[in-house]
């Protein structure tokens, strides 16, 4: 697959809701700007042509060899009270899907899983098991039951069957109004165990439960305590190397990121949060993204290990907008370091679906200077390097801007210090608000050397942002496709270099 010019203006026709072509109307030489709309379907970082991708439940098929992807669908408006069926795609390596459609509905308003949150697939002895989240609203027909864990088994993963006999609540030991996110695993003694995200005494808990066959469990208590009044969505627990890691979703308003533990044992990984410990993975509390990237789970071909969370829409489509529930599928790729810390970078087939590269000559800059720079596709791949001439030099991306644009959008890297950088988000232009609350990144060390190796991705609105391995950065900004972007300096001094550009 590759992304072609022709294919690009031809998607930008189907994106207007006017029947005149958008050609007609646009004279793409310029450098002014153009308000784009997304494309109907997105592929690099999926969406459905109809709705939105929440909750992803990532799980390696042993038997076609692929990854297959289960998600909640969203349709948005969804109906009352019965909502988020789980939707699947399919891949190979993360940047292409084919999409599978519906693979398990909802129940009735009246059944336990009225609503469906996510859960975890496991394979054993020629039977697909998913375990699922039950949420029901009207407590009155379920016992008093607001949320349970549920099974469905499939043998050829297209035909489902709900096994109704089937269901794990936290009556007697847990919250049975937060009782969800089943994860399943096969542990190293070969049985098989569950994490359940709930609350225990009012604090949130990872509860632990075994199994020889998958369908009789039995408790075996808390398996790790939440730390403070944190409550850790969507538990991912695997081995990678000589560490074990838990990958979560932070809940709590105040963080709302993907994060994780690690320890080279399974007590040691407990132990990080024990007694609100704060035992962190790295110099940056286990951030593996910014606020763009949500709900993230694992899932390893035997080589490689990705993850797949989803990148918010924003109410109206626009970028100063609240962060929905649900948006697009993104895949990264887990790098694991010596340390055994974790960053997240592009998944290698991203860049091969590219074609032809257009190269832009060195430059540099100076002072309160920027490059505009020509416009983009609907998809698009640069790679680039910025050397700063100080530690303290700041610069930054602009996207969606145009020569006459009154704000616009840039990912702005931003000195913390000599020692530390993190990206913010930034509204600028004589219209523009500035600096973006809750849309910056994680702190990441300054460059000893002051040479920042980049590379961006953008599908429509959901932007990549990777540099040198340490950084991954996702977010949502409007008006990126078919516009020029820039490259800025302030007050300092940078060099770019070999800067490479595919749509």
């Amino acid at each position: 697959m590759q992304f072609t010019a022709i294919g690009l203006l031809a998607a930008s026709v189907c994106a207007c809701s006017d029947s005149e072509p958008v050609l007609t109307r646009h004279d793409w030489s310029d450098m002014e700007y153009f308000a784009s709309q997304d494309a109907d379907k997105q592929d690099i970082f999926y969406k459905p042509a109809v709705g939105f991708v929440g909750d992803p439940m990532p799980f390696f098929d042993p038997v076609d060899n692929d990854f297959k992807i289960l998600y909640l669908q969203d349709y948005r408006p969804n109906q009352a009270y019965v909502y988020h069926p789980i939707w699947a795609v399919s891949t190979r390596d993360g940047a292409s899907y084919q999409a599978m459609g519906e693979l398990v509905p909802t129940g009735n308003a009246a059944e336990i899983d009225a609503a469906i949150g996510t859960g975890s697939t496991i394979y054993h002895q020629g039977t697909y098991y998913t375990f699922y989240t039950g949420h029901s609203a009207n407590k009155a027909n379920t016992g008093g039951i607001n949320e349970a864990v549920l099974l469905c088994t499939s043998s050829d993963f297209k035909t489902w069957t709900k096994d109704r006999n089937f269901m794990i609540t936290g009556e007697a030991e847990y919250d049975v109004n937060d009782f969800r996110d089943p994860f399943v695993y096969r542990a190293d003694d070969g049985s098989f165990r569950m994490l359940v995200s709930t609350r225990r005494n009012g604090k949130g808990v990872l509860a632990e439960y075994s199994s020889d066959n998958l369908l009789d469990w039995k408790s075996e208590g808390v398996f790790m305590t939440m730390m403070w009044d944190r409550f850790y969505e969507c538990p991912d627990l695997f081995k990678m190397g000589d560490w074990w890691y838990l990958v979560y979703s932070e809940q709590h308003n105040a963080i709302r990121r993907v994060q994780y533990f690690k320890g080279r044992t399974i007590d040691e990984l407990r132990a990080c949060t024990a007694n609100d410990a704060g035992l962190w993975p790295d110099s940056h509390e286990g951030f593996l993204d910014s606020r763009g990237l949500y709900a993230g789970k694992t899932a390893s071909d035997g080589t490689d290990r990705y993850i797949w969370g989803w990148c918010a829409s924003r109410a109206g489509f626009n970028t100063t907008g609240y962060r929905d529930w649900a948006g697009n599928l993104v895949c990264h790729k887990l790098i694991q370091h010596s340390d055994g810390s974790l960053t997240l970078g592009e998944a290698p087939a991203v860049a091969k679906l590219f074609g032809e590269y257009s190269s832009i000559a060195d430059f540099n800059l100076e002072g309160d200077t920027h490059k505009l720079l020509p416009r983009l596709g609907y998809v698009n791949r640069a790679t680039f390097t910025v050397k700063t001439s100080g530690r303290e030099d700041r610069f930054g991306i602009s996207l969606a801007r145009g020569n006459d644009s009154r704000k616009y959008y840039t990912l702005m890297v931003n000195p913390e210090g000599p020692d530390r950088r993190k990206i913010n988000l930034e509204e600028e232009g004589p219209d523009g608000s500035g600096f973006m609350p809750d849309n910056d990144s994680y702190l990441f060390d300054t460059p000893a050397d002051g040479v920042y190796n980049i590379t961006l991705v953008t599908d429509n609105s959901v932007v990549a942002l990777y540099i040198n391995d340490v950084l991954c950065y996702t977010n949502r900004i409007y008006g990126i496709a078919m516009n020029p972007w820039s490259v800025n300096c302030y007050g300092g001094n940078i060099e770019v270099s070999d800067m490479n550009i595919s749509k």
